[in-house]
């Protein structure tokens, strides 16, 4: 206590002062160790620190004064903070000698010094390693020195809050940097890519030009031709009219010495004659005179017509030179046009050009995106090692399809094992979401219906379904119609048996045309009439094939056969009636056909391949039909129901008010009461819906049908072989 009060003393501090400030300092001691442990992370942090500050602590009791007239260390005296300038400071004696530093101070420099050369600084944050043991000297000092602990705590609390501060915003300014190295990295991509792409196009540019130039070359070789021509011509003109203008001249002085000759020989006849007759004299001299007097006076005028046409072209020659120049001015206009149009159809073919590159680079980087993406194509081969009957059914099962309906063909045969080890079906519940047919609770048994008796149910069902139409006189709704058709044959508490099953399988079997059409229906995504709309075609034609067959035998020529399908469908083109006879088998002229067998379906609903045929051609007309619709509409994103009626208006005039309000009806899932009650719709879902809907064009509307087959009219059909 002595020596720090001898150290005090020098700062000009009492005793009692000083006494105060060690008791506040005790105070305070046992609440800033706390503080001083907690602050750190661990606890073996923790240990460390309090070992060290005891050990420094036990140092410190055996302060030395400072500073000290003992010969030692020189310190500089720097001048501290809140305190006078030299020239205001009052006059000391000077101290003689160096000041050495406390063992205290020298022990903090030397632990200080330790501590720094055991830090690893090859790692990462070397400055905050670097900032722990200073951080650590200045909690030592501040406990030795508690009579400036507040204020020091104070000052290290602030530069805390600073440095974490400091701290928080150097991590938001990595990530902010982060960011903006990737943002630059980017930057640098788009910018390489759009040089090379600037380097192309400047090569492309300097071969046009260079193009161009020589074009220009040409043209003016030919100007310069053009011009040589001109010159010449006009010389060749020069030339002719002098010579023109000489043989003038020389024809009106022959002209003029004829008529002088003439005008001798007759004053020589007339003077013979007055000789012979003796005439006056006297008035043969006045005759003579006033000849001569007349003879001036044409003199003159002829001088004069000289003097003004002298220069003037004949006019046949003019005639000639001006029809010359006429025919080189259309000639010239003609290559001006010419030039003009060379000129457009160079810009054209530039533009051209430029949007043929543009779609060239997008498929381009289209081909490069489907290559990264595409996968190799599977062996499908493998697949007969899993499907019952192995390679030989697999065969009959792969022929002719492609990967899409093969990987359905590999999901029907493993989904229909997986179907038949199902003993019962989870109900749906009775929400009003769950389609009519499927709002139960609880299990619902499997039935484990084959491919064959399923489709032989659904043939049922259509025909009943027609009866229960014709006697209503209106279409029902065939999910209402599938659960009552069920709880008639079977009762309310079987029924749901029959229809989880029919669902589970024709949900499953998308290869197979029954089932997919029945389920589409059935789930409200495929307009019902399109199933009736391709019956009729069939019942249409089968009619016109039987009105052909007049000897009932049951087969037709080519001929026949042909008339057939004309009369049937009056609206197909050459082509398509071609495609019709190959699928029914027609190859020759001289070929006959057994028209009746074309229709039939075996057990599994599999149809023939003309009935194929006429369904993916109606296909095809739809699709034509609405490609028509979308051009009509034009670049419309959003259409009302009056504008899908104006539409269809203009590009089939012959339609319908009633076809027209189902159309627009089934657009827009209205009401067939209130079809134009809807708001917009998007195009891209506006042709979707068609597409599933029974649209067709109405120029042609096909008969009733009558002399249905069997298999046509919804009743259950024999297979080829059976039949």
């Amino acid at each position: 206590m002595d020596s720090r009060a001898s150290g005090f003393s020098g700062l000009g501090i009492s005793n009692q002062e000083l006494e105060k400030r060690v008791s506040f300092r005790q105070s305070l001691q046992t609440l800033k160790t706390q503080k001083s442990v907690s602050a750190l992370n661990t606890p073996s942090q923790k240990i460390s620190l309090l070992k060290k500050q005891k050990s420094l602590v036990h140092s410190s009791s055996q302060l030395s004064s400072w500073p000290s007239y003992a010969p030692g260390q020189v310190i500089l005296q720097n001048r501290k903070p809140c305190t006078l300038p030299d020239w205001q400071r009052p006059t000391k004696v000077p101290i003689s000698g160096s000041l050495a530093k406390p063992r205290y101070l020298e022990e903090l420099e030397s632990y200080l010094r330790k501590e720094l050369q055991a830090l690893d600084l090859t790692k990462g944050k070397v400055q905050e390693l670097k900032l722990q043991p200073y951080r650590e000297v200045f909690e030592f000092f501040m406990e030795e020195f508690k009579t400036y602990k507040p204020l020091l705590a104070s000052i290290k609390n602030e530069y805390d809050l600073t440095i974490a501060h400091l701290q928080r915003k150097l991590h938001s300014l990595e990530a902010v940097n982060a960011v903006l190295v990737t943002a630059s990295d980017q930057c640098t991509q788009q910018i390489l890519a759009l040089q090379k792409q600037e380097k192309m196009e400047i090569t492309t540019l300097k071969k046009e030009r260079l193009y161009l130039l020589e074009l220009i070359d040409q043209m003016r070789e030919e100007k310069s031709s053009l011009e040589m021509q001109v010159y010449k011509m006009r010389k060749a003109v020069a030339e002719e009219y002098l010579r023109y203008l000489n043989e003038c001249d020389a024809r009106k002085m022959l002209i003029i010495d004829l008529n002088e000759m003439y005008r001798l020989k007759e004053e020589m006849k007339l003077t013979k004659v007055q000789d012979e007759r003796g005439e006056d004299t006297v008035k043969l001299t006045l005759a003579l005179k006033m000849a001569r007097q007349d003879l001036t006076k044409a003199q003159v005028d002829l001088n004069t017509m000289r003097a003004n046409y002298g220069d003037v072209v004949p006019r046949r020659e003019f005639e000639l030179q001006e029809k010359n120049y006429n025919e080189l001015g259309e000639k010239m206009e003609a290559l001006q046009k010419d030039f003009v149009n060379l000129q457009m159809e160079y810009d054209t073919l530039l533009e051209v050009h430029k949007q043929v590159s543009d779609e060239r680079d997008q498929y381009h980087n289209e081909l490069i995106s489907v290559q990264r993406a595409s996968t190799p194509r599977p062996d499908w081969d493998k697949c007969a090692d899993v499907i019952a009957g192995g390679l030989d059914r697999w065969s009959i099962l792969s022929e002719g399809k492609s990967s899409d309906q093969l990987v359905d063909v590999l999901l029907e045969d493993l989904g229909t094992g997986l179907l038949k080890e199902r003993e019962a079906f989870v109900g749906k519940g009775k929400n009003e979401k769950v389609p009519v047919f499927l709002r139960c609770d609880g299990l619902v048994r499997n039935k484990k219906l084959s491919k064959k008796e399923v489709v032989a149910l659904l043939r049922e069902i259509w025909r009943d379904k027609n009866t229960f139409d014709q006697q209503k006189g209106k279409r029902s709704n065939l999910a209402e119609f599938f659960l009552n058709f069920f709880q008639k044959k079977y009762g309310d508490v079987f029924a749901f048996d029959w229809t989880y099953t029919i669902f589970e399988n024709i949900k499953l079997y998308k290869s197979n045309e029954t089932m997919t059409t029945f389920y589409n229906i059935l789930m409200g995504t495929l307009d019902e009439g399109v199933y009736h709309s391709h019956i009729l075609q069939l019942s249409t034609l089968f009619r016109e094939l039987t009105l052909a067959d007049t000897a009932s035998t049951g087969q037709l020529t080519n001929e026949q056969f042909t008339l057939a399908l004309r009369t049937a469908f009056p609206s197909k083109t050459e082509e398509e009636i071609q495609e019709l006879l190959e699928a029914a088998g027609c190859k020759s002229e001289l070929d006959s056909i057994t028209y009746r067998s074309l229709f039939l379906e075996d057990e599994e609903g599999k149809t023939e391949l003309l009935v194929t045929k006429i369904k993916t051609q109606s296909m095809n007309e739809k699709l034509t039909y609405l490609r028509e619709l979308r051009t009509e509409l034009g670049n419309r994103l959003e259409v009302k129901p009056e504008d899908l009626r104006a539409a269809f208006c203009a590009i089939d005039p012959g339609l319908p008010e009633p076809a027209l309000d189902s159309y627009v009806s089934w657009a827009f899932q209205l009401p067939k009461e209130q079809p134009d009650s809807a708001e917009t719709l998007h195009v891209d879902l506006l042709m979707q819906r068609l597409m599933n809907g029974d649209i067709r064009r109405q120029e042609v509307v096909p008969g009733e049908a009558k002399n249905a087959p069997a298999s046509l009219a919804g009743e259950e059909t024999e297979g080829p072989a059976n039949a």
